[in-house]
């Protein structure tokens, strides 16, 4: 059984910069000087907003955990880069040297207390003292390096001297989903019908690239493709990097062009703008999906697969993707 330790055995906590939103200014998260802004929230990572930086603010650094101690208390982020918070934000600063799993995992303990903190209670006080184990189990360790292992290495592109990459979308062509690609379904899977294993199961949520679950069924569809929800959280968008199983909530797309994790990255993207369209369980069905259009870089009438690769790789910290 795994041994249990405090918080504060483990990381270094500390209230994080403490600032208000509407005392800085927003930008765009491609701008060269945007900083993340983490706040109380349990969506986007705790990013609510970019910020310019602030010359006499310092950032909280990366490679460290957010926590909010109010609003929605104990979600926990790992953020990678240095960052801006807000009130009631906890920094979580390892010890010892920890891995980006490890680090994934650690928050991941944290979130499952929040139940303790119902009806309004705040985890300021008693956040050093949850227990989580003192060390990550080894087999999901093996279950996620293996996983993880690609999507993780560093393409060796130093950040600090990368040149951004200006977006012009009036000179982006429309296209439907269908011309660009052959689009499939998942497949229905009730939980009684599975067991646990390494192949990642696909759901119509909104979180976690899309993984509900890992199960002991082979994959049904191929890595290097695009899951977009048609049900459930309808129009989440996902770039997968490794066979999976899909549920018959989930379609999956199959790209007829040149394709890697940075193209997919930025045509998740665009895709998600296209959200809106199907709120107040508005479903995305395969027909209407293939025949829905979306704006992308073009040059010959073609997906300027080039442009995408190139403006992904230009971010910063894209090397850590």
């Amino acid at each position: 059984m795994t041994s249990l330790a405090r918080l504060s055995e483990l990381f270094n906590i500390n209230y994080g910069v403490n600032l208000e939103l509407v005392h800085l200014t927003q930008c765009r998260s491609t701008d060269i000087n945007a900083i993340p802004f983490v706040s109380r929230t349990e969506k986007n990572n705790g990013i609510s907003a970019f910020v310019e930086e602030e010359l006499d603010i310092e950032p909280n650094l990366g490679h460290t955990l957010s926590v909010a101690g109010g609003g929605s208390v104990l979600s926990t982020f790992y953020q990678p880069i240095p960052y801006y918070s807000g009130r009631d934000v906890y920094i979580l600063a390892p010890k010892q040297s920890m891995t980006l799993l490890e680090m994934i995992f650690y928050a991941k303990c944290i979130m499952v207390n929040n139940y303790r903190y119902n009806y309004g209670r705040q985890a300021n006080k008693t956040l050093k003292d949850i227990l989580v184990p003192k060390e990550m189990p080894d087999k999901l360790l093996e279950i996620l390096s293996s996983y993880y292992q690609e999507l993780m290495s560093n393409i060796a592109i130093d950040p600090q001297n990368k040149q951004k990459i200006p977006l012009n979308t009036q000179t982006w062509k429309s296209f439907s989903l269908g011309e660009i690609f052959d689009i499939k379904k998942g497949r229905r899977l009730v939980q009684n019908d599975f067991s646990p294993g390494d192949t990642p199961f696909i759901g119509a949520i909104d979180s976690n690239n899309g993984y509900r679950d890992f199960i002991g069924e082979k994959s049904i569809h191929q890595g290097n493709t695009i899951t977009i929800n048609y049900n459930g959280s309808v129009g989440e968008a996902f770039y997968q990097p490794k066979p999976f199983w899909a549920s018959d909530d989930v379609n999956v797309l199959y790209p007829k062009f040149k394709f890697n994790r940075y193209i997919g990255l930025f045509i998740v993207t665009v895709i998600r703008q296209d959200k809106y369209r199907f709120n107040y369980g508005r479903k995305w069905e395969l027909e209407k999906m293939k025949e829905s259009e979306i704006l992308l870089p073009s040059i010959d009438n073609k997906v300027d697969t080039d442009f995408m690769e190139k403006y992904i790789k230009s971010l910063q910290y894209s090397g850590n993707l």
